[in-house]
């Protein structure tokens, strides 16, 4: 008995060595398999909800929030609106179209006369300008910008929508379908509109 014992103590290290190799080799093939299924399925581990920004009016960030999105673009910002008398936001669209940004802006047919209208300001200022009078009238309120974000929403951009109505304003970014359909939509209204 006295014998058996002694095995058992000499061999409880071994035992225990034995276990700790099984547990060690159990855990790295389970972290190789969440490798394997990293490497595998990056797609659907990539995958990530738009995100959106939001603002209200009167007096809560509208205004503001539209300048900064456009203040963010490199390449090119779509503009289509219905009344467009905002002299803050002309000033952000002249500002991309002097850092570079390929500006375009399609606008309902009432803001070619219109005294109040800010269209005769941005082509001064090296801006294309088109007016829609397909419809009795082009009610649209978004802009597009580099292809990846979306702002729109029930906001005229004009000082009356920041300064006395109850608007809104909804960008959102990273939404391929969604800005694929807005795109689409644009270059309906641009190509239906004339510069005279």
């Amino acid at each position: 008995m006295l014998e058996m014992m002694n095995i058992m103590n000499i061999s409880a290290p071994f035992f225990v060595a034995k276990q700790l190799k099984r547990m060690i080799l159990m855990k790295t093939k389970m972290f190789l398999c969440g490798i394997y299924f990293l490497l595998l399925f990056p797609p659907v581990l990539a995958f990530a909800l738009p995100a959106t920004e939001e603002a209200f009016s009167p007096h809560q960030g509208s205004t503001a929030l539209i300048v900064r999105t456009i203040s963010e673009a490199h390449k090119s910002i779509r503009v289509a609106a219905y009344t467009f008398t905002s002299h803050t936001i002309a000033e952000a669209l002249a500002n991309a179209h002097q850092r570079g940004v390929d500006v375009r802006v399609v606008l309902n047919d009432s803001q070619r006369t219109s005294r109040s209208s800010v269209a005769g300001w941005l082509a001064d200022n090296g801006i294309v300008v088109r007016f829609n009078s397909r419809y009795a009238i082009m009610h649209d309120k978004f802009l597009i910008i580099d292809d990846m974000t979306l702002e729109t929403g029930s906001f005229n951009f004009t000082k009356a929508a920041e300064t006395r109505n109850a608007e809104n304003v909804l960008v959102i970014h990273d939404d391929p379908k969604a800005i694929a359909d807005y795109t689409q939509q644009w270059k309906k209204l641009w190509n239906e509109a004339t510069t005279e």
